[in-house]
């Protein structure tokens, strides 16, 4: 459990051996992992290639917009990277065949630029996911009125809220053209789907009653829809572009559903456990904000 909770260098969840564990049935093929301890490493060289991707995408000319933008998004400042690498992940362990070594050369071509092959699409698919969690950050730091995002100032109090707000919607911008060049349209329906979910979610978490904040059943419902729904959702779009079918899909959908609700309760365990340096914002965060979580929930029910 002390694996689950943290890793080495820093205190947001450790899932290194979450993936490698757990897996999908139907799957058609294993990947064999040299290093037990961190089966991220099978996908780390073609997650960089897709954030290289990232960075290009959304490269302006307007100096700060484009400051903004790649705010979260430059090296140093882009995170652990989860949501692509759950993704590239899982569409290995879906593959028949090995990834072609070319996967791993970044595709610069524009994002209204329909791509053919699997794994381009599913990389794709990764970006997008990406660029939506990260607006998803952006839109948060103004509403709860964050000073820190991974160890660094947010963007907000960098630049302030408007241009916070109005870089989140750029992305978001950017990750609907690529979105929208798939031309899937099940794949359309379940990424629209997560933006519906995270608004909802948010709305949710700012109009909670005193009833909902000691619910259990409130709260595993507003992080499915504030963080899991992202994790599900793109992870069974990553299935679909590959041809997979509907059962293999939906088992797809339930590992990122089940994924995400992990981390997110483990998640909040840790603004209770861990220190403001460690967490790379400050703790009791989510206390300070008014903020009910399942560690206090649980508190409330004993």
């Amino acid at each position: 459990m002390h694996r689950l909770l943290h890793s080495p260098q820093t205190a947001t969840p450790n899932f290194a051996s979450v993936f490698h564990f757990a897996s999908v049935p139907e799957a058609q093929s294993e990947v064999p992992c040299a290093d037990p301890e961190d089966p991220l490493k099978l996908v780390r060289r073609e997650v960089e290639t897709v954030s290289e991707r990232i960075r290009l995408s959304v490269v302006t000319e307007i100096p700060a917009l484009s400051h903004a933008a790649e705010y979260f998004l430059k090296f140093g400042a882009e995170g652990k990277r989860l949501r692509p690498s759950l993704l590239l992940l899982l569409a290995s362990s879906l593959s028949p065949t090995p990834t072609d070594p070319e996967m791993l050369q970044v595709d610069d071509r524009a994002s209204n630029v329909t791509v053919d092959l699997v794994r381009r699409r599913q990389q794709r698919l990764a970006e997008i996911a990406e660029l939506m969690h990260v607006t998803s950050l952006l839109h948060d730091d103004v509403i709860d009125s964050a000073e820190m995002r991974r160890g660094m100032s947010s963007l907000n109090a960098e630049v302030g809220n408007k241009l916070a707000i109005l870089a989140g919607d750029f992305l978001l911008a950017r990750a609907s053209v690529t979105l929208a060049a798939l031309r899937n349209p099940d794949v359309i329906m379940l990424m629209a789907e997560i933006l519906e979910n995270l608004v909802s979610g948010e709305i949710m978490q700012m109009t909670s009653t005193d009833d909902d904040l000691v619910s259990m059943e409130h709260y595993l419902k507003k992080t499915y829809k504030k963080t899991a729904s992202l994790m599900a959702n793109s992870s069974k779009a990553v299935s679909i572009l590959a041809g997979h079918p509907g059962k293999v899909c939906d088992l797809a959908f339930h590992y990122g559903r089940h994924l995400g609700m992990a981390f997110q309760i483990v998640d909040d365990i840790l603004d209770f456990t861990s220190s403001s340096g460690v967490l790379g914002k400050p703790a009791l965060n989510d206390l300070n904000s008014g903020i009910s979580t399942a560690p206090v929930r649980r508190c409330s029910s004993l």
